[in-house]
């Protein structure tokens, strides 16, 4: 069984919930991913902020980059996925939350993140087709 530990980007970066939205992009760009963890001053997992959210939920309404905080794409609940789990069960949470990207996690600790193409490169073709139209037809695709 292939687990999300073996196939996941490690020592992911996080945007602190103080910081604003354009250093989120700005740490985005300077690391070359979409995605960034968004951790507290507990270092405690609180959200993702996508590329898409800055766009489409920041930009796009208008918002003052320099001014929104991470904070505000914090949610109640975040989507993760276990380090030991298997590549299927993450296929499983992506397919059931309409994600992209997975922050892995062991006990409380963020580990790596975890994304759409880490996981069908090691799935059999029929289940990558089943991640694909399930992701790509969600409204929340982050």
């Amino acid at each position: 069984m292939t687990t999300a530990r073996e196939i996941m980007t490690g020592g992911a970066e996080c945007a602190r919930t103080d910081e604003t939205v354009t250093q989120a992009a700005q740490k985005m760009r300077d690391l070359g991913v979409g995605a960034l963890p968004i951790c507290g001053e507990d270092n405690r997992l609180k959200g993702v902020i996508t590329d898409r959210d800055i766009v489409m939920n920041c930009v796009a309404e208008g918002m003052d980059t320099t001014q929104v905080k991470v904070a505000d794409y914090a949610g109640d609940e975040v989507v993760t996925i276990g380090a030991d789990d298997s590549v299927e069960e993450a296929l499983a949470t992506m397919k059931g939350a309409g994600v992209r990207r997975l922050p892995v996690i062991d006990g409380h600790e963020l580990v790596g993140m975890l994304s759409q193409a880490d996981v069908a490169r090691h799935l059999p073709e029929d289940k990558v087709g089943d991640l694909v139209e399930a992701i790509s037809s969600s409204p929340a695709t982050s």
